[in-house]
C-alpha cells in the first residue's frame, strides 16, 4: 500500500506492555510438575514492531502473548515515508521489524538498514502464497543474499462513500475516481494527496485529458513523469474545493466516513469495511479503472537482536487462525479486525461469513482481473511526486 500518512498512536492496544516474572523457589520446584512450553523457553523478550497502525489486532497481539511469552512493543505508522524516516534516523536500532509496502524496494535496497531473512528458520512458510513469496525472491534479493522481505498482507486503495446518502451513477454501482471531482461532490470527499492525485490522473486517461496508460509510464522516466504530473497537479488544483478532508491514517478514514459531512472518498480498504462489518452505512468498492494493489510485508532490521522472539513472531503471522481472525474478529472488546485480505493460505477460513459476502460486494464481476498494482517506486519518483503533491496541499491549504 503506498500510503502517506501520519501514524495514530492513540490506541490503547499498540502500547499494551506485559510483564512477564517467573519465580520458582526450590520447594515448589520438588512439590509441582513446572511444565513451561518450549516456545516460552526458546523466546521470552520484547519484540519491537514498525508497523501499520491497524494491523496487529488486540486478540493477536494478546494470543501471541499467551502461545510464546513474548511482549509485542508495536510502533504504529501510517505510511511507507514514514517507516523509512525512523529506520534511518536509527539506523534500525530499537526495531526488530518494519513492514515496507511490496514496490519500495528499490528505496530501501540502498540503505544497509535490513538483513536478509533465515528461512530455514520459518515453519510455517509453506502457508504462505507463493504468489506473493516470489515478489521477495524477485525484488528484495539485494546482492544476491536471499530475501530481505516476505509477505504479510494484502489489499487495496478504491473508492468508499456513504450509502444513506450516494450511490454511483453506474449499472451494479461500480464507482470511479472521477466520482470524487463531480461538482455535486464538491467540499463532500476525502483522500490522501498523493494517492489521489494518481486516482485522479487514472479517471483522466478516461476522458482522453491523458493517453491510456500515462500513469504507469510515468514510472519509467523523470521527465514522462513530470510532463504526466503537470496535468495532474492543474487539474488537482483547479479542482481543490472538492476536498474537505485530507486523511492521513485507518482511523481518519473512518472518522471522516462517520461525520462530518463526508459523503465519498479514495480509501485503504480496511477502514470502512471494518466499518461495513459492524453494520454502518459505508460500502467501499473497486472503482471502474481499478483499485490501486499492494502488499505489505514484514523486513529484518539489520540491527535486530532477539532473532529467536522474530522467527516466532513471523511463524505465529503464519499460522492461518490468528492470520483469519484478525481479518474479521470483532470489535476492540474481541479478537478485532483490519478488515484486509491475508497472505496465508487457508487464513480466510478463520474468518467470518459475513466477511465473505462483504468481499463480493467489494470485489464485483472482473474486479479482481482489473486491479492496477503499483509498480516498482524509484527513489527519483517518490521526490518528485512529493513536489507536486506538495503543490496540490498548499493550495488547498490556501484557499
Amino acid at each position: 500500500m503506498d500510503k502517506q500518512n501520519t501514524s495514530a498512536r492513540e490506541k490503547a492496544t499498540n502500547r499494551r506492555q506485559f510483564i512477564r516474572t517467573v519465580s520458582v523457589t526450590s520447594c515448589a520446584a520438588v512439590t509441582f510438575p513446572w511444565i513451561i512450553r518450549p516456545e516460552v523457553l526458546a523466546a521470552s523478550g520484547t519484540l519491537n514492531v514498525l508497523m501499520w497502525s491497524d494491523y496487529l489486532t488486540l486478540g493477536f497481539l494478546e494470543s501471541f502473548k499467551d502461545k510464546t511469552g513474548i511482549n509485542v512493543n508495536h510502533t504504529p505508522i501510517g505510511s511507507n515515508e514514514e517507516i523509512l524516516y525512523k529506520m534511518k534516523s536509527t539506523n534500525g536500532r530499537g526495531f526488530d521489524i518494519c513492514s515496507p509496502t511490496n514496490m519500495r524496494s528499490l528505496q530501501w535496497e540502498p540503505l544497509g538498514l535490513l538483513q536478509p531473512f533465515d528461512r530455514s528458520r520459518i515453519k510455517n512458510l509453506n502457508n504462505v502464497n507463493p504468489a506473493m513469496l516470489v515478489v521477495g525472491d524477485q525484488e528484495w534479493n539485494f546482492g544476491g543474499n536471499g530475501s530481505y522481505w516476505l509477505p504479510l498482507i494484502w489489499g487495496t486503495e478504491g473508492v468508499a462513500w456513504r450509502t444513506d446518502k450516494w450511490m454511483p451513477p453506474r449499472d451494479g454501482e461500480i464507482p470511479s475516481y472521477g466520482d470524487i471531482w463531480q461538482p455535486d461532490m464538491e467540499g463532500k470527499t476525502m483522500m490522501s494527496p498523493h494517492s489521489g492525485m494518481l486516482g485522479a490522473g487514472l479517471y483522466l486517461e478516461t476522458t482522453g485529458v491523458l493517453d491510456a496508460g500515462a500513469m504507469r509510464k510515468a514510472y519509467a522516466d523523470e521527465a514522462i513523469m513530470r510532463k504526466t504530473w503537470a496535468v495532474v497537479t492543474d487539474f488537482c488544483i483547479k479542482n481543490k474545493t472538492q476536498v474537505k478532508l485530507f486523511w492521513n491514517n485507518a482511523d481518519t478514514q473512518r472518522n471522516g466516513l462517520m461525520g462530518g459531512g463526508l459523503v465519498v472518498g479514495q480509501t485503504w480498504e480496511g477502514p470502512p469495511i471494518t466499518l461495513m462489518q459492524n453494520g454502518a452505512p459505508v460500502q467501499y468498492r473497486a472503482p471502474i479503472e481499478g483499485s490501486l494493489a499492494w502488499i505489505d510485508g514484514m523486513s529484518l532490521s539489520a540491527a535486530a537482536e532477539d532473532l529467536d522472539s522474530v522467527y516466532a513472531f513471523i511463524d505465529y503471522c503464519f499460522t492461518p487462525e490468528p492470520a483469519g481472525k484478525s481479518i474479521d474478529g470483532g470489535g476492540d472488546s474481541d479478537w478485532g479486525s483490519h478488515g484486509y485480505n491475508s497472505a496465508v493460505l487457508g487464513a480466510d477460513r478463520f474468518s467470518s461469513l459475513n466477511h465473505s459476502k462483504i468481499f463480493s460486494s467489494v470485489y464485483p464481476g472482473n474486479s479482481l482481473f482489473n486491479l492496477w498494482p503499483w509498480p516498482r517506486e524509484p527513489q527519483w519518483y517518490a521526490d518528485v511526486r512529493t513536489e507536486y503533491r506538495n503543490k496540490f496541499v498548499n493550495a488547498w491549504l490556501a484557499q
